[in-house]
Formats: structure tokens, sequence, C-alpha cells
């Protein structure tokens, strides 16, 4: 009997990275059963340089540099991320496959001691790792205290109960990846309150662009929606050059053939933040993405050359 051959998939060490990669192994077994799957638990700079916020030590690409140098050496032929990990651009002999069906693109609060944003004292101290997340509660609740907060998401869990914290803000799809449903205290609401980062809940699939047999079983198991909705969040990151040094993110909803985009977009140190909606038939997705950041990069730099000239 001919020996299977062996898919390796490549992953962060964390339990959310590796509950990820398991659900894409689990899925490509059940449909592939002809071959063998692998996982390898690759350590990224992100995972070992805890001290520093992102924007310090390299922005996203620090999750997924060395995982991505270990596809181009054909060690691992998947890479499973988190989407909204990812950097706007990839290597050039690499690519993401379709996407597959997302989970909950809402952000979360966990709260220490209330149940609610509205039963948080003056002043409560709010921790997350994100200026997206940042700005936007303190619009909400310009009195909080939003300190950052780095590592996975027991540490920083943990991290609220040991340091007395008054609550959290996270991604609900990685809590319910990780069955911890019961932790949540609020959802926010994905375009009045807190708009997602873009691709929130999706997952990378990243894979060599001439491993066409790969990428043409990974298609097999995406979701047209989510794939949609997915890259035109990504289209946006992209045309505003989006990192973690600056606020951003987008929702793009689709319905019966028509689009909504709600997406936010600032300055590094968020003294402006804009927010903008705006709707298209399905056709022009791609392009209302590009026009929605062209627009908004263009309504910030007017602005910024506005105070100069006042200044």
């Amino acid at each position: 009997m001919k020996n299977k051959k062996t898919i390796y998939l490549g992953s962060r060490g964390s339990k959310l990275a590796v509950a990820q990669t398991t659900y894409v192994m689990d899925k490509l077994k059940e449909k592939y059963p002809e071959y063998n799957y692998s996982i390898k638990i690759i350590k990224t700079k992100g995972d070992i340089v805890q001290d520093k916020a992102l924007d310090k030590i390299g922005g996203k690409g620090v999750f997924v540099e060395e995982i991505e140098k270990q596809i181009l050496e054909k060690k691992v032929d998947i890479g499973v991320h988190s989407m909204k990990d990812m950097p706007s651009e990839l290597p050039p002999e690499l690519m993401f496959t379709n996407a597959w069906k997302r989970e909950d693109r809402r952000d979360v609060l966990i709260l220490n001691k209330v149940s609610s944003i509205d039963e948080l004292p003056i002043g409560a101290t709010i921790a997350t790792g994100s200026k997206r997340r940042k700005y936007q509660m303190l619009k909400i609740r310009p009195d909080l205290n939003i300190i950052g907060i780095r590592g996975n998401i027991d540490t920083r869990i943990n991290k609220m109960y040991s340091n007395n914290l008054d609550g959290l803000i996270l991604a609900a799809a990685g809590l319910h990846r990780l069955e911890k449903h019961n932790m949540i205290t609020c959802y926010m609401d994905p375009i009045n309150e807190m708009i997602p980062a873009c691709a929130q809940g999706a997952l990378a699939l990243e894979v060599r662009k001439d491993n066409i047999e790969l990428i043409n079983m990974l298609n097999s198991l995406s979701d047209e929606i989510s794939h949609l909705e997915t890259m035109a969040e990504r289209k946006f990151l992209e045309n505003v050059e989006g990192s973690c040094h600056i606020p951003v993110g987008a929702c793009c909803k689709i319905n019966n053939g028509m689009v909504t985009m709600s997406c936010i977009l600032g300055t590094e140190d968020g003294s402006m933040i804009i927010t903008k909606q705006e709707s298209c038939k399905l056709e022009n997705i791609e392009s209302l993405a590009i026009a929605m950041a062209e627009s908004m990069q263009n309504q910030i730099e007017r602005s910024k050359q506005w105070e100069q000239f006042v200044l």
C-alpha cells in the first residue's frame, strides 16, 4: 500500500492558534482522508517578546514572519493565522486561499466587577492591546483609563484579575473558538459602538502560490460571503496602508446583493478619528473599499494640513 502524503500545518503555540489549526486540520481530514496531517508549532517574535507593544517591535508581521519562512522553505504547507493579525502585504511567492466561514466578528468586553459599560465607575481601567479599540472605547466613555496589555487570552484574563483591572476588550472569535463564551460580559455593536479589525473572525490560510493541489483543496471548503466580506476589508486595509501603528478597522456586510461598509481610520496619536459608512451593489465591492480608503485618507491629510496652517 502506498504511503500517504503528509500535509504539514504551521501554527503559533498559543491555545487559540492550536485550536484554530486543529479545526482546519479536522475539516481537511474529514473531506480528504487520503492524506496524513501534522501540526508544527512555530515560535514567532510576537510570542517571544511580550513586554513591548506591537507597534514597538515591528507591527503585525511579528506573528507571521517565522511561519512564512517555513512555508517558503517547504517545511510546512499551510500557515494558519487569524486574518486580522496579517500585514496588508504578503511575500510575492505566498497567497491566501479563499476564506472559510467566518466566526463572530465583534469585539467584546470582559468586566471584572460589573455587568455593563454604564455600570463602570468614573475612571475605570480597561485594558487592550489595540489603538482601534482604545479610541473607540474612549468615544463611548471618555472618562475611562485605557491601558495597554499583551499576551494570549488566558494571560490577559489572568492579568485583569491579578492586577484588579476593571475590564478587557477582546475579540469574540477567539473566546468562541476556545469555548469561553461564559467569560463574555457584553458584545460591542460592530457598526455603532466598535468597528472591528479588518477581517476579524476570519482565518487566514497561507500557502505557496505554486501549490495548486492544496489551494484547490482549501478553496473547496470556503464560504463565498465570508470570502467577499473579508477580502473587501483587507482591500480597505491595504489601501490605507494599515498597520498596528494606527487605529483602523472595517466591517463589510453583504445582504441580498447589496454591500454596506463601515470603516474607521485615525492618526497614530488618536488626535483625529473618522468613521464612514457607504453602500453599493455587490459587483462594486472592491471599488467601494478602495474609494473609502482614499476618501478617508484624504480627509485626514487635509485636516493635518489645516492644523499646520492654523499653527
